[in-house]
């Protein structure tokens, strides 16, 4: 435990001198300080947050986890945002971000863990299996994901994230909690670090898990904003997109001790959890991360509504059709190892398909796997949709 979080500290710590003392390196070796930091504040905050189950049991402590472990990409997301408000250039970074982490975490996310949790059965329990069976809670979160999937096309649709959208989506985040904590207490299956933290001792544990929580969030503070400002200008120093950057580098930061951390769990045989986890790391994002763009361009000084260009709509159109293609793939509360494959295949396509036609294709791409999907799994989307709606047995 100690050695772990020493580390975390001591990455984050020239960021946190770099900052405090008001020096401004180049722009690349600026992002690679921030990011950095960013990087190992995400993993004190995943520790934490997994550690903190032992206090807060049941279905609220996996949302709860998953929406801590994302702060940082919050952070970031919604600076990009608020400066928005005075620099429009700055809307087309808001949105980037945005469709960039959910794509990441959908389409390199879910995957990864559901091979890597195959493999990990095949190696414990010396059996080949082809699917990671979910349990039948799972339903709630993908009842609401699903809602929040089909709401999120009204965005390319109207070409703008309005403020009233950003209402809904809050409100709905907001009974999605509400839903949770009135599930069964549940014990918590901690390994590693966060193991460590929760076999403390009631009084050292909340000590500790209120100094992870500080530091990091202090961290993320300082380091959200240099760590922003430097992707645009490090990618124009680079002569790389600039785009391009912020939808993937500043994700990739923030989600990766997330992604690290749920791939341990199935490497260790708990890939169901670790997939619940990133459920409810998606539903975080449809919802809590989208609907704050609106809010966070509003107070710094834009419009009610936050306008998407060409380029950003048909991002839009792509995350959210990515977004329907995952939903229906597992709503059978079975993750087979090809619609894995198809995940992963199709996000890594995206990135030699450039330009609006590649965009609207590899859109209809996921429409059609989508509807195919959701035709095959019929008996479950009535189910899935009743179950925000219905108390859990």
């Amino acid at each position: 435990m100690l050695r772990s979080i020493g580390l975390c500290v001591l990455l984050a710590l020239p960021a946190v001198v770099t900052r405090l003392s008001g020096t401004h390196p180049e722009p690349v070796l600026s992002m690679l300080i921030y990011g950095v930091a960013v990087f190992a504040a995400s993993f004190l905050l995943a520790w934490a947050a997994e550690a903190a189950q032992v206090d807060i049991s049941g279905g609220l402590a996996i949302a709860i986890l998953a929406l801590i472990a994302v702060l940082p990409e919050y952070a970031v997301d919604l600076y990009y945002a608020y400066t928005a408000g005075s620099n429009p250039e700055y809307v087309q970074y808001a949105a980037a971000n945005m469709t960039g982490s959910n794509r990441l975490l959908l389409g390199l996310g879910w995957p990864v863990v559901v091979l890597v949790g195959l493999w990990g059965l095949r190696r414990l329990k010396g059996r080949t299996t082809h699917a990671i069976p979910l349990d039948r809670d799972n339903r709630l979160e993908l009842g609401f994901l699903l809602f929040a999937g089909v709401f999120a096309f009204v965005m390319p649709l109207t070409g703008q994230i309005h403020l009233w959208m950003g209402v809904i989506l809050f409100a709905w985040f907001a009974y999605y909690a509400y839903r949770l904590s009135r599930g069964a207490v549940e014990e918590p299956h901690l390994q590693g670090t966060s193991a460590a933290i929760g076999g403390l001792a009631r009084s050292p544990r909340r000590w500790t898990l209120a100094g992870l929580f500080l530091f990091a969030a202090f961290v993320v503070m300082i380091a959200a904003e240099p760590f922003a400002h430097s992707l645009v200008e490090g990618g124009a120093s680079l002569g790389v997109d600039e785009f391009l950057l912020v939808q993937w580098v500043a994700p990739l930061a923030s989600e990766a001790p997330e992604f690290i951390i749920a791939i341990m769990f199935a490497w260790r045989g708990n890939a169901g959890a670790a997939i619940a986890t990133l459920i409810s790391s998606k539903v975080n994002q449809w919802t809590l991360l989208v609907g704050s763009l609106p809010i966070a361009y509003l107070f710094g000084g834009g419009d009610p509504a936050l306008a998407l260009d060409h380029r950003q709509t048909e991002e839009m159109l792509l995350t959210a059709t990515q977004t329907m293609m995952g939903i229906a793939l597992i709503i059978g509360l079975r993750f087979h190892h090809w619609s894995a494959w198809i995940l992963l295949l199709l996000f890594m396509i995206q990135f030699p398909v450039t330009g609006t036609q590649g965009r609207l294709i590899l859109s209809a791409v996921y429409g059609v796997i989508a509807l195919a999907a959701f035709a095959w799994h019929w008996k479950h989307i009535v189910p899935t949709l009743r179950a925000p709606f219905t108390r859990r047995r």
